[in-house]
């Protein structure tokens, strides 16, 4: 799938998020940051192997810490990460944050390059940025 555009309802980009407590971070990107939860798979722990969550054309991967497997050895030392999103009301979607208690970085702002955005930190020091702009691909 290398290489592809994002065309037909898939992404080409999807980051990938692990979280000790995964179930939460769930709850606040659903609740506070409107994504859509497309699916999630859990372990017979009740952790989360696998979650799929949609915002927009773009979408996150997220599981639980803890749980094993390369992907989580490789990020056991990770910090934080920082995620763009592109919403088409960011002042409507940045109330939405604010009345679900997320911790807000920067109030919505106009940027020099003509977007208008806001940024907020999730319940693991992940940053989350919301804005108009949408990067140009070309493809």
């Amino acid at each position: 799938m290398a290489g592809t555009s994002g065309g037909g309802g898939r992404p080409g980009i999807c980051p990938s998020l692990l979280y000790a407590d995964a179930r939460a971070a769930i709850r606040q990107l659903t609740e506070a940051f409107g994504f859509t939860e497309l699916s999630v798979y859990e372990g017979e722990d009740g952790s989360v192997l696998h979650a799929e969550l949609a915002q927009g054309n773009g979408a996150v991967m997220l599981g639980s810490k803890g749980r094993g497997g390369r992907f989580d050895e490789a990020m056991r030392n990770a910090g934080p990460c920082g995620v763009y999103v592109v919403v088409d009301d960011v002042d409507a979607h940045h109330q939405r944050a604010v009345e679900h208690g997320a911790e807000i970085l920067m109030a919505p702002a106009d940027q020099d390059y003509g977007s208008r955005d806001y940024m907020a930190r999730d319940i693991e020091g992940n940053i989350w940025s919301f804005g108009t702009y949408a990067p140009e691909t070309g493809v």
